[in-house]
């Protein structure tokens, strides 16, 4: 038998069920703002006790009234924090089953997609899908199961709040963790993300992508592809993550295809930089706006990526030579049409003029004596002070470092392309550069 004590909780339980099944709209809402502000950080346990053993008893009619009222979006921010202190709570599993049994997964994918939905119910909904990936792997493979995956990148993709597109990069980065089935996917949707409009969502998928990297460890066929064409941006905390990527990925199978890119992005095509002509002979106002061309600003970045790449790794240095960068930075920094480009390509090319005497010999060979002593005397700001016919010279260099090395018939003697004191000439260097290294840094952060 029931003690009255046990009586009159059950009968204040049932008491607040009824008024709960026979409230309207405006009564269910100050019910589920008392409950949220009893209740948040309850354990499993207190909450039981708070319903007399019947907690599941409101969770089912949440979760009931969810399903019949989240299209319209009435109360949805009450109801779905009202649910997330059911699925947070300690000890909770068997809540978690209980929402998940009657479609709550599904139902929390769909109010993404819904156009009328605020940004802030979609954001609490985000939140109840973390709690639920974070429960286990097998939640999380119900998650990608019901399309998840491809639900919340578009919503990332699409969402206008920075704060809301952070709670979602912490969603993508826990289903990508411990979910061996499906993390391929999560990658795949990644890479997916990469040239969507929103420069925060690219910001943010580029950073989970090195993690999501490391974890799969093989390579997607159009990872280069995408993270190459990122790098057309013009918000700097996107390139920076964009060429941090970039470092990554030189470790994997697809490093020589990669600097192949690079290097190839510092002489845009002619279809590219032809558009542009005939807008210029119409109207002199295009003129102020080649510095935002996304080809150029794509030329810009590459220089930067290369002096990047070259500077941490002499074995990538000695690869990229042989791929005729020192012409190809040489032709960048003839790009009158963008000082960015020829600031950040002469700066690169530096190092490689002071690491390798063969470049060095070629390099001041095709500038002449005047420009050359220019460019090592400042290379920063060698486009400040060259003239139309210096930087033609640039533009038009036939340069091919390339083809000495190979016909003295040396291709991997590292002497031969540092001189004798190879590490010596490093040392010295890192010393030199290690200040500029720390502005270029500043330069990149947001």
């Amino acid at each position: 038998m029931t003690s009255i004590k046990e009586q009159a909780a059950i009968s204040r339980l049932l008491s607040f069920l009824q008024d709960w099944d026979k409230s309207g709209k405006v009564a269910r809402s100050h019910i589920l703002s008392s409950f949220i502000e009893t209740n948040q950080g309850k354990t499993a346990p207190e909450l039981e006790k708070e319903f007399s053993q019947g907690a599941s008893l409101f969770l089912v009619r949440l979760t009931t009234w969810l399903r019949l009222t989240y299209m319209t979006g009435c109360c949805l921010d009450k109801l779905l924090k009202s649910i997330g202190i059911f699925l947070s709570a300690v000890s909770s599993n068997r809540y978690l089953i209980e929402f998940l049994e009657v479609g709550g997964v599904l139902t929390l994918l769909e109010i993404l997609g819904l156009e009328k939905i605020k940004e802030e119910h979609k954001k609490e909904s985000i939140k109840l899908l973390q709690l639920i990936a974070n429960s286990g792997r097998k939640y999380k493979e119900l998650i990608c199961e019901s399309y998840g995956v491809r639900s919340i990148a578009e919503f990332l993709a699409k969402s206008k709040s920075e704060e809301t597109q952070e709670e979602v990069q912490v969603l993508l980065d826990a289903l990508v963790h411990g979910n061996p089935k499906y993390q391929n996917q999560v990658y795949k949707g990644l890479i997916a993300l990469l040239p969507c409009a929103s420069p925060k969502a690219q910001q943010l998928s580029l950073q989970t992508l090195r993690t999501a990297q490391s974890i799969i460890g093989t390579t997607h066929p159009s990872i280069v592809d995408c993270v190459l064409k990122v790098l057309r941006t013009m918000h700097l905390e996107v390139q920076y993550e964009a060429i941090e990527l970039i470092k990554d990925l030189v470790n994997y199978d697809v490093r020589k295809t990669l600097l192949q890119g690079l290097v190839a992005l510092l002489i845009p095509s002619v279809k590219e930089t032809s558009k542009l002509q005939p807008k210029i002979l119409n109207d002199s106002t295009v003129l102020q706006l080649t510095a935002h061309l996304p080809v150029f600003l794509q030329q810009a970045a590459a220089a930067k990526a290369i002096g990047v790449l070259a500077r941490s790794n002499l074995s990538i240095a000695e690869e990229l030579l042989h791929l005729r960068v020192v012409h190809s930075l040489m032709a960048a920094m003839g790009n009158t049409d963008h000082s960015n480009s020829q600031r950040l390509a002469s700066l690169t090319l530096e190092y490689f003029v002071q690491m390798f005497p063969v470049v060095e010999t070629h390099v001041r060979r095709s500038m002449g004596e005047e420009l050359y002593n220019l460019f090592i005397s400042n290379a920063g700001d060698l486009y400040t002070k060259m003239d139309s016919i210096q930087a033609d010279i640039l533009a038009a260099n036939k340069v091919n470092v390339t083809k000495a090395l190979h016909d003295s018939g040396i291709s991997s003697n590292m002497s031969f392309y540092f001189g004798p004191s190879a590490n010596e000439n490093h040392l010295a260097y890192i010393t030199h550069f290690q200040k500029r290294n720390m502005e270029a840094k500043g330069e990149q952060s947001p």
